[in-house]
């Protein structure tokens, strides 16, 4: 025990360094997320609709921005907006965590096959908020998530990423059967880059997730993009 009043001993200590560096990471983060979605208003055809936070992984002792997980999805179909978010320019989804997501006040969630059900995503951020599910590459789990009212549906990962540990990697084609079969919205994630996704934006994906390929850009953030806005205008 303590013998200082008020004093935690080590475990204050720990407390500190996390709060440390969470708030280095804010700082690495923010300004960076700031200049990407402020260049989507002359670069990007459509716009960046928002960012969504994973809590997955602690930023890193260097606080780099690409540890804390953050990407931009894309919007490329002006016609296939989610229908809950009206014309609102940009949202934030939380990765993983329905309880986060309220917590932090964000517009939605996005669930992966391991995490909360979609039921269970949507019991707990409510009717209004955005859900969607990731469905790798399985047209199975694609109408299934459909069928439940999901939001929206992503598949992937449909290039190598070091962000997450792929489950699966589905051709450009199954943008396209979706698109020619519903009218859910489709996320393609994993690896994307802006000389890769050209394919994908053809193929119906009406967004892009998009992590190492903004943040790793080697001109900045904003820079790419203004240069995934190059592409979309190709489409």
């Amino acid at each position: 025990p303590s013998k200082n009043p008020g004093d935690e001993g080590p475990l204050q200590g720990a407390r500190q360094v996390l709060d440390d560096k969470l708030e280095a990471a804010r700082k690495a983060v923010e300004p960076r997320l700031t200049a990407a979605v402020r260049a989507d208003r002359t670069a990007v055809p459509r716009r960046v609709v928002g960012a969504e936070w994973s809590f997955g992984r602690p930023p890193g002792d260097d606080a780099d921005p690409r540890s804390t997980d953050v990407p931009l999805e894309i919007e490329l179909s002006e016609g296939r907006r989610l229908a809950l978010k009206g014309q609102v320019d940009r949202i934030d989804a939380a990765e993983d965590r329905p309880d986060l997501a309220v917590e932090m006040g964000c517009d939605g969630v996005h669930v992966g096959q391991d995490d909360a059900s979609y039921k269970q995503a949507r019991a707990t951020v409510g009717s209004d908020s955005i859900v969607g599910v990731t469905c790798h590459d399985s047209r199975d789990l694609a109408f299934e998530a459909s069928n439940n009212n999901a939001d929206y549906v992503a598949f992937g990962a449909f290039f190598p990423t070091a962000t997450k540990n792929a489950k699966a990697q589905p051709s450009p084609e199954i943008l396209q059967w979706w698109t020619e079969v519903t009218t859910v919205p489709c996320v393609a994630i994993g690896g994307i880059t802006v000389d890769n996704c050209l394919p994908l934006i053809q193929a119906g994906a009406d967004f892009l997730a998009i992590v190492g390929g903004v943040w790793n850009h080697p001109d900045g953030p904003a820079a790419a993009v203004a240069a995934f806005g190059r592409e979309i205008a190709k489409a």
